[in-house]
C-alpha cells in the first residue's frame, strides 16, 4: 500500500510517500518538501508568528493535495518540538486542523526518541546488540539507548541545532564570547542526562541519526548521499573537534559552500557540531555509525507493524502508475516531473474518498 508521512520539523516540512507492505522496507516513491524554519517565526513570547503559521498551513494544505493527487491510502502527519515548545502550539494544531482539515499529531520528546530508536534498531538488527542513538534536530536533541526494538532510557533535550544558534550565538562569524558560553551550557546538560545513561553501560554500538549527524558527517569525508544509503558512513570524534574549530570562525556563506551543507542550515551547523561532540565526549565515544533512517521510518514501521496485527485482511496494494515521480521533490507542488518526462498539474486531482485524513493521522495515538 502506499503510505505518506508529512513531517513539520523545525526546519523543514516535508511530505513523503512511501510502497510498502508488512514486513518489507519502505520504498519512496515521491517527495514534496519546503524549508520552513519555523524556530524562525518564533517572536518574543516563544509564540508562532501569524506570517510562520499561514506559511504552516499552506503547506499541510499542499501536502494533503499532493497525498491525494498520488493515490496515497494513509496519512500520518506529526510535528516535533518546534510546534510543541511554541507558546501558541495548542492553537497553531488547532488552527491547521480548522482549516486543512488535516490533524497533526504531536510528538512529545521520548516518543521522538523512542520512534527514532526502532528505526535504527530495524536498520541494523538484532545483532548489534545494546544501541546508543543520538539525534539533533533543530529544536531538540534526542537520545535513546536499549537492548531491544524500544530504548530502556529515552530523553530529550532544548538543545536542537536552530534553537541553540538563535538563542546564543551571535555575530557572523559568531564572537568567541557567545561560543564559549554556549559550549558551557551544551556541555553542561549534556553530561547530566548522560549520567542517567550509566547503569545501562557501554553500548554495542553508538549511531548517529538526522540530517545535522548526516552533514557533520559528509563535512569530515563520509561519502556524499548520491552514493546511496548503504554506503557506510561514520564520524570520527577526532575529525568533528577539528571541523567545530574550523566552523567558529567560517561565515555563513563559506559554511554554505561545504559538502552536505544546506543553505538553510548553513547558519546552525556549528551549534549542532558542538552538540554533537559533547555528546561524543559525555558518552565517551570515538566514534559513530551514521544512520540512513531516522523519525519519519520509525513512524512508517510502526504504523505497518499496526495494521499488520489489526487488519481482518490483506492490505491493499500500492496503486498502480505508469511513470513514478521523483524522489526528491522540493519547489513548487503544483508542477510535479515525473522520471519519465511526463508532468502532472495540480488540475489532475485525484479524488481518494479511501484516505480519511482526520482517522488515519490520529491512528496509533500513545495513550
Amino acid at each position: 500500500m502506499r503510505l505518506g508521512v508529512l513531517d513539520i520539523g523545525s526546519n523543514t516540512v516535508h511530505l513523503l510517500l512511501v510502497d510498502a507492505h508488512p514486513g518489507a522496507r519502505p520504498v519512496p516513491f515521491a517527495s514534496h518538501k519546503r524549508p520552513l524554519s519555523l524556530i524562525a517565526h518564533l517572536d518574543d513570547d516563544g509564540a508562532i508568528t501569524e506570517t510562520g503559521q499561514r506559511e504552516l498551513i499552506s503547506f499541510v494544505a499542499e501536502a494533503g493535495e499532493f497525498a491525494r493527487r498520488h493515490r496515497a491510502q494513509d496519512l500520518l502527519a506529526f510535528c516535533t518540538s518546534a510546534i510543541r515548545e511554541a507558546a501558541n502550539g495548542e492553537a497553531v494544531l488547532a488552527r491547521v486542523e480548522a482549516e486543512t482539515e488535516v490533524h497533526l499529531r504531536e510528538l512529545s520528546g521520548s516518543e521522538e526518541a523512542s520512534l527514532t530508536f526502532l528505526a535504527v534498531r530495524r536498520w541494523y538488527g538484532w545483532g548489534a546488540g545494546t544501541l546508543l542513538d543520538l539525534d539533533i534536530g533543530g529544536g531538540s536533541f534526542e537520545m535513546a539507548q536499549g537492548a531491544d526494538e524500544l530504548p530502556e532510557t529515552a530523553l530529550s533535550l532544548p538543545l536542537g541545532a536552530g534553537r541553540l544558534t538563535r538563542d546564543w550565538l551571535t555575530g557572523d562569524p559568531p564572537t568567541a564570547k557567545s561560543i564559549k558560553k554556549l559550549r558551557k551550557y551544551i556541555r553542561s546538560a549534556v553530561r547530566d542526562a548522560a549520567a542517567e545513561f550509566e547503569p545501562h553501560g557501554r553500548p554495542d554500538l553508538a549511531v548517529g541519526t538526522s540530517k545535522t549527524f548526516r552533514s557533520l558527517a559528509r563535512i569530515a569525508g563520509a561519502a556524499p548521499s548520491a552514493a546511496g544509503p548503504y554506503v557506510r558512513r561514520r564520524l570520527q570524534r577526532t575529525d568533528l573537534g577539528l571541523w567545530t574549530k574550523r566552523l567558529e570562525t567560517m561565515s555563513i556563506d563559506d559554511r554554505s559552500n561545504l559538502g552536505g551543507v544546506s543553505p538553510i542550515r548553513a547558519s546552525q551547523v556549528l551549534a549542532g557540531a558542538m552538540t554533537a561532540y559533547a555528546a561524543m565526549e559525555a558518552f565517551d565515544l570515538p566514534e559513530l555509525e551514521i544512520c540512513p533512517w531516522a523519525l519519519r521510518e520509525g513512524l512508517i514501521l510502526q504504523r505497518f507493524d499496526t495494521l499488520r496485527f489489526e487488519s481482518d485482511g490483506p492490505l491493499p496494494d500500492s496503486p498502480r502508475t505508469e511513470s513514478l515521480p521523483q524522489v526528491s521533490q522540493t519547489g513548487s507542488p503544483a508542477d510535479i516531473v515525473s522520471s519519465a518526462g511526463g508532468r502532472e498539474t495540480a488540475g489532475s486531482t485525484i479524488s481518494l474518498p479511501g484516505l480519511d485524513v482526520r482517522h488515519s493521522l490520529s491512528y496509533g495515538k500513545s495513550s
